[in-house]
């Protein structure tokens, strides 16, 4: 062999070797600068710089299109941008790019759940587990957007997985209560909501829930320490002092209660409605709350002074243009009581002008209307109250009293539908039946 025929393999071989040298090169320098950039990212993320760290991941992106890292922290701050659609298509490609990595199918049902697509987050949460079904916080989450979604008694096997995993998940607690709420299992529902509060004595959703289980379940003295608790929670809170307040005046209204257990209740509803006011002198609803507290013990015990104290709280809770409904109907009723139902009727009428109104407010302005003799102003208000609350246990009542005005007014055509609706409901209603006799004569 020649030497040009030696040196050839040789040239041949250098050449190969300097070509793979400048791929090695060129690959380190490219694997160098897409860490650069994914640190660059992170540096600027932690600065809230978050426009920068988008082009930094996007740098990364474009030298290794195929890096489930880069697509997943670059979809963490597009969320973090409320660019929600953007984020969802990185945590897509993330996920197709790690077919195993359960964070970036975490991440993308995280993010239908903001946008409230409930059913396809709920899917996306059941991909990640059976991936990795150890996840209690990812049980947690399937549980909550099935909740969200309308299916509470779906919900509950993730959450008793999720409990299974982390006993101690004060979150798990208080969402099984809601599912079992919403089924109408208070037992259960209790059980969970006291299991939520023992972990974590400062939650409030779970107290407030609490102390509405007690009260529905008339558990008052239960219900008044969670409403208790709640005040000491949050002291500035003027919405906490009224609930002990009010919880003590329905106490104080309860039939079944001895004469001296109501009465010691109704002085510490005056007592806890009081020393709130010391405190905050200038906030209607406390007049509000109080005056509705005069204006029971009034009723109850026929009490002239009661009741001119709760007038005196009712006129500074009115005060202004903003007075609210339900404080308008209170005042309403005051003034009816003590004589002045001229004053009261146009009170009422107000209250029923007032957005949110209270239903009630139709009821009591039927009452003073028909006291000044108004037939048709009271009867338009008691139509107004049934179209509110529909067919309630007092239908009925309000089914004769909508016929006997419609009978005054000669409109027998309106107080036959009446009539056929209240004996339809209760056929034995004696008001109904005396009302169908005169109208029949």
């Amino acid at each position: 062999m020649g030497p040009v025929k030696r040196t050839l393999p040789v040239l041949v071989l250098l050449t190969l070797l300097a070509v793979g040298a400048a791929l090695v090169y060129q690959t380190a320098a490219r694997d160098a600068d897409y860490r650069a950039l994914l640190g660059r990212g992170d540096a600027a993320l932690r600065d809230e710089q978050t426009f920068t760290a988008i082009e930094a991941y996007s740098g990364a992106i474009a030298l290794r299109p195929d890096s489930m890292l880069a697509h997943l922290r670059r979809g963490e701050t597009y969320r973090r941008r409320a660019d929600l659609e953007s984020a969802a298509r990185d945590f897509q490609t993330a996920a197709i790019l790690d077919a195993m990595a359960t964070r970036p199918l975490e991440e993308l049902a995280d993010v239908r759940f903001l946008q409230q697509r409930f059913h396809r987050a709920g899917e996306i949460y059941e991909q990640a587990l059976r991936l990795d079904d150890r996840a209690a916080r990812v049980n947690y989450k399937l549980a909550l957007t099935r909740y969200r979604d309308g299916r509470p008694e779906a919900a509950l096997a993730p959450l008793d997985a999720a409990l299974r995993l982390d006993d101690q998940m004060t979150n798990a607690y208080y969402l099984e209560a809601l599912c079992f709420r919403d089924q109408h299992r208070p037992v259960d529902a209790q059980r969970a909501l006291e299991k939520a509060v023992a972990l974590s004595p400062g939650l409030v959703a779970a107290r407030e829930e609490l102390a509405d289980l007690y009260g529905s379940l008339g558990r008052r003295g239960d219900q008044l320490e969670q409403l208790q608790v709640l005040a000491g929670l949050d002291r500035t809170h003027v919405g906490r002092q009224i609930a002990v307040g009010l919880a003590h005046a329905q106490w104080a209204a309860d039939p079944r209660e001895t004469a001296a257990k109501r009465a010691g209740h109704a002085d510490l509803a005056v007592l806890t409605l009081g020393a709130a006011l010391e405190r905050m002198p200038d906030q209607p609803q406390i007049y509000s709350a109080l005056g509705r507290v005069w204006l029971d013990i009034s009723q109850t015990r026929s009490d002239d002074v009661a009741l001119r104290k709760g007038l005196e709280a009712l006129e500074r809770a009115v005060l202004g243009h903003d007075a609210t409904s339900e404080a308008l109907t209170l005042y309403g009723r005051a003034l009816v009581l003590s004589g002045r139902t001229d004053l009261g009727e146009r009170a009422l009428q107000q209250a029923t002008q007032r957005s949110p109104v209270d239903p009630a407010a139709f009821l009591h302005y039927a009452d003073a209307a028909e006291q000044q003799n108004h037939v048709e102003t009271a009867r338009q208000a008691l139509l107004q109250y049934a179209a509110l609350v529909g067919d309630d246990q007092a239908f009925p009542r309000r089914a004769a009293r909508i016929a006997a005005l419609s009978l005054k007014m000669n409109d027998r055509p309106t107080a036959a539908v009446w009539l056929a609706r209240g004996l339809e409901k209760a056929p034995d209603n004696l008001a109904l039946l005396a009302i169908e006799r005169r109208r029949n004569k």
